[in-house]
């Protein structure tokens, strides 16, 4: 196993992959920014390092500045947690050419999953459904309305390099459509660099549901099941839990083989997730590919037993997988609620200096935090402040643990998202497992 691994992220998830180093004898370094010197993870860590401002192109987008560090504190590989740098090409490939491990998949795989049509393209040589829509660049307004004639509205205007719900829209007439294109093309090439737009039918009614991969270096791919995501804001993960209380086993196992069709087709390596969209009926869409591992990771380890970043630093280091498809199996029932430090009626952020924070405890319930009672809240980051997994042996006795430990919580001195997440959980449409995309805008519409 590595002797040290550097952790280039920052929050809970800094902290969740230093605890498993930590199990395994590895030693850790940490990357902060001067927004983050008093945060947990930097502590934590064996060895921390300052690497710039508080803004992310000052800090944890600086891949020269990590590198350094790296090299510095002879690390043998980097662990990017989910976000920032973590599907950047260009950091993997720097990594590589220093000769520095990348837990994650190889640069290529990376990258032909980084861009929306080629990933639309590989997956449907792999026999893998695609949603109806476009697999070439749309170039104009006009092209645009000639497909979405063609396919029928209502159709979604994607960045083919998009991601975090920037530069995609929904739009239901020629009128939106022409606003929409030009607008989240300029955001695409903003934010990412690249304004490339395609088009793609809107599944309506759809349930985000995606399936968790491993694979190693020998061979062996498995998946871990899936999970539903459906409950989002602004197409961003509010709830998540494993496995779907929609699908059939007959449709788990199919889109668990697709899932496991996808890697292979990439010669995909590491853990990553195949994200699909599920209609009423149980027709699956592939939606994209993130080669990383996922905010809402905890929940299928909480139903496998398998601890997903423990797996990720062994196949990085070369070793196989110590399982098969056979020996995987669904236990009981998980459910993750992000608290976020923002207003629980408008969704808008809530930076501030937080005065008090108590986190239930519970035998049913698991917390993965990023701050404390003495933490500030900056505008810089993602407003992600911790994680609440709570599992139990049916999805019913589930949802029970989830409701009285977030009665329990006390967080004081910002807003926080948990008033909310107390009313979803009492709402007849979850408890009944009716989670699709259009959840929050119709839970909130009732409110």
């Amino acid at each position: 196993m590595f002797n040290k691994v550097l952790i280039a992220n920052r929050g809970e998830i800094a902290s969740r992959v230093i605890r498993t180093c930590k199990s395994l004898g590895v030693k850790t370094v940490a990357v902060y920014s001067e927004a983050d010197q008093e945060a947990p993870f930097v502590s934590e860590a064996d060895e921390s390092y300052l690497i710039g401002g508080p803004k992310v192109n000052e800090s944890y987008l600086n891949i020269d500045a990590i590198v350094n560090v790296a090299k510095e504190t002879n690390s043998e590989a980097v662990h990017p947690g989910y976000g920032l740098l973590s599907e950047n090409t260009d950091f993997a490939k720097r990594l590589e050419d220093e000769n520095i491990v990348f837990i994650g998949p190889d640069s290529n795989a990376i990258n032909q999953m980084g861009s929306k049509l080629t990933a639309r393209q590989t997956m449907e040589k792999a026999g893998v459904p695609i949603i109806p829509g476009t697999n070439d660049p749309v170039e104009s307004v006009e092209d645009a309305k000639q497909i979405a004639s063609d396919i029928g509205y209502p159709v979604m205007v994607k960045a083919s390099h998009g991601g975090g719900g920037i530069g995609m829209e929904i739009v239901q007439n020629d009128t939106e459509l022409e606003k929409a294109f030009e607008s989240n093309a300029r955001r695409a090439e903003q934010f990412f660099g690249n304004g490339t737009m395609f088009i793609e039918k809107v599944i309506e009614d759809a349930h985000h549901i995606e399936i968790q991969v491993l694979a190693d270096h020998y061979g062996e791919t498995v998946h871990l099941f899936d999970r539903e995501c459906s409950i989002q804001r602004r197409h961003q993960k509010v709830i998540e839990e494993a496995p779907s209380p929609l699908l059939s086993e007959e449709t788990r196992q199919e889109m668990g083989e697709a899932g496991v069709r996808a890697a292979k087709a990439i010669n995909y390596k590491n853990a990553g997730t195949i994200e699909f969209l599920v209609d009423e009926d149980q027709n699956f869409y592939f939606l994209e590919m993130n080669t990383r591992l996922q905010v809402e990771h905890p929940v299928t380890e909480q139903i496998t037993g398998v601890d997903l970043v423990e797996e990720q630093l062994k196949i990085a280091y070369g070793e196989k997988l110590s399982f098969s498809q056979e020996d995987l199996q669904i236990n009981g029932h998980a459910i993750e609620a992000r608290i976020y430090a923002e207003d629980p009626k408008t969704f808008f952020p809530s930076p501030g200096q937080i005065t008090a924070f108590n986190p239930p405890v519970g035998t049913n319930i698991r917390h993965d935090i990023g701050v404390n009672s003495q933490y500030k809240v900056t505008p810089y980051y993602d407003p992600m402040v911790a994680k609440l997994i709570a599992f139990g042996n049916s999805r019913a006795e589930t949802i029970d643990h989830l409701k009285d430990a977030l009665m329990d919580y006390e967080v004081e001195g910002i807003k926080t998202n948990i008033p909310f997440l107390i009313d979803v959980t009492q709402s007849p449409a979850f408890q009944k497992g009716d989670t699709r995309t259009s959840f929050i805008q119709e839970f909130m519409i009732k409110q």
